[in-house]
């Protein structure tokens, strides 16, 4: 009886005929292919719940404030603020109506910038709505920046507390978040869950421009052909 120490020629290849390997069912991602609507619906739902929580903390944190003070609860620090601290004297709760834009600028124009906010959504809806296929850092920066100015939009136009600056048109936005340095005593901005979404909305936009450009510098440029030389190469 002979033994096969080895399988006869051409046994490989008939085995690869009978059981091809596996292949991947889905196709890569086309940039150039519009988007799908079940990921405009995604979006859609994600800019919707960021706007339900930062209009919600908003309202939430500024009754709790008024119930503290009412009680005497908050704290008066050496820089004459009164906060409710929550993490050590660094991080805290303090009531701020915030007129203007990030850091009080643009307080003295607020029909333009109630009007750059308008603006800015509307573009920013046109490229969460446009943005390409596979980009999904890109996406989540725009989304997160989209969800965060039309909180603060929202407070411009809907919110008016009951001690509003008299003569303007808007407005203020609704700040809570309070961060102290003791040993500077100074106090960083107040800010909101909307403008902690256009933060890191903005570093997630350029995160996603840094890893653009390094996997161009990988691909490497396109080959340049000479003004004479013929692209299709010689003929034979």
């Amino acid at each position: 009886m002979q033994v096969l120490t080895r399988p006869p020629p051409g046994a490989c290849l008939y085995f690869v005929a009978l059981f091809p390997m596996p292949t991947s069912s889905q196709a890569p991602l086309d940039p150039l292919q519009p988007p799908s609507r079940s990921r405009h619906g995604w979006c859609l739902l994600v800019v919707a719940g960021l706007l339900v929580l930062d209009l919600w903390s908003k309202s939430a944190a500024f009754e709790f404030l008024a119930e503290a003070s009412a009680e005497g609860r908050l704290v008066r620090d050496d820089t004459g603020h009164y906060r409710y601290p929550l993490v050590g004297d660094w991080l805290g709760m303090m009531r701020n109506l915030n007129y203007g834009a990030a850091f009080g600028q643009l307080k003295g124009i607020p029909t333009a910038l109630v009007g750059l906010r308008t603006v800015a959504i509307l573009v920013l809806g046109v490229l969460v709505f446009r943005a390409p296929r596979g980009q999904s850092l890109y996406l989540s920066a725009l989304v997160l920046i989209l969800a965060g100015a039309m909180g603060n939009l929202y407070d411009n136009l809907f919110h008016r507390p009951y001690d509003h600056e008299a003569g303007r048109p808007f407005g203020p936005v609704r700040d809570f978040i309070d961060v102290y340095f003791q040993g500077l005593r100074w106090h960083f901005p107040t800010f909101n869950v909307a403008d902690s979404c256009i933060t890191v909305g903005a570093l997630l936009l350029l995160l996603s421009g840094l890893v653009a450009e390094k996997e161009g510098d990988v691909s490497g440029p396109e080959p340049e052909v000479g003004l004479g030389a013929d692209p299709e190469g010689p003929e034979t």
